[in-house]
């Protein structure tokens, strides 16, 4: 007798201090998309800390959580989970671990019906009867008008992608733009003042070497790698250049030659002539280019 009721005194002691969990379903067969709830409380806590899984964090995957409150005190734990199901069948909330202390603490499993209240016969109302609306011109702007502009800002695009590409980068290559700096180096050239001073050999050079880059740049031939033999020669077979032109650029640069190798010493009148003579070359170059295209045309 003794040996029970010490038996019942120590349960009593033990239940009167543990920590106590209990668990509850609102329901147990829900609709599609209908709102259940889940209650977890947790007595005895005695300023226990609780660790369970995050808020909205705790219920398996098919369980679309609404809202998840969690409240505690010193001595009771509260969690109330709101949660709702998108599609039919039988779906398991497993066991739920709490840990207080060092102590896990488990729910028991519930089991969820998940049902389609729907059904093909149901009717389907509208609040209330359509009504036929008159748009006016204002009304289509105002719902199209976002696509009328990126129809058109699509359209500018094409229209600047195609202008860039056909003429966008001809002026760096034109023949005006290949004259005209041809003739700013000719016009440096002229300022150092060889011609006054009689430096002849320098003057040859610097002319040459600008008009080899030219003939380069603005007939497509590789003057500034050929020889000036082979140079002459290949300008008479090609035929892009005038005769006018060919002229001045074999006389000019045979003649720089000579004088490049001390076989010739030109005064200052054939120096201004020479280069009188390639400042005009590079001026007409322009003609020989447009005749060369009407050709290619017929």
């Amino acid at each position: 007798m003794k040996k029970l009721l010490f038996l019942f005194c120590f349960l009593l002691c033990a239940n009167a201090f543990s920590q106590i969990l209990s668990s509850s379903v609102e329901k147990k067969t829900i609709a599609l998309g209908e709102v259940n709830h889940i209650v977890v409380t947790i007595n005895n806590l005695r300023n226990e800390k609780v660790s369970a899984a995050p808020e909205n964090e705790l219920l398996p995957f098919h369980f679309e959580e609404v809202k998840d409150s969690i409240a505690q005190t010193q001595d009771v734990y509260y969690r109330r989970i709101e949660f709702a199901v998108f599609e039919e069948g039988k779906f398991t909330i497993p066991e739920l671990e709490f840990k207080v202390g060092q102590r896990v603490l488990k729910t028991i499993p519930y089991e969820i019906d998940v049902i389609n209240t729907a059904q093909k016969t149901d009717q389907i109302n509208d609040i209330m009867n359509n009504k036929d609306v008159k748009l006016d011109v204002k009304d289509y702007w105002e719902l199209y008008k976002w696509y009328v502009l990126a129809a058109i800002a699509l359209i500018a695009l094409i229209i600047a992608i195609i202008i860039f590409i056909k003429w966008g980068r001809k002026p760096k290559d034109s023949p005006v733009v290949a004259t005209n700096q041809t003739l700013k180096e000719l016009d440096s050239l002229k300022k150092k003042k060889y011609v006054e001073s009689g430096n002849y050999r320098s003057f040859y050079v610097e002319l040459i070497d600008i008009s080899r880059k030219f003939i380069t740049k603005q007939y497509r031939l590789p003057a500034d790698v050929l020889l000036t033999d082979d140079l002459i020669d290949l300008i008479k077979k090609n035929n892009t250049i005038s005769q006018e032109n060919e002229r001045v650029v074999e006389d000019v640069f045979l003649r720089g030659d000579l004088v490049k190798f001390a076989k010739t010493f030109p005064d200052q009148q054939t120096m201004e002539k020479d280069f009188a003579d390639i400042r005009e070359f590079v001026k007409r170059s322009s003609k020989d280019l447009e005749f060369e295209n009407l050709r290619k045309d017929v």
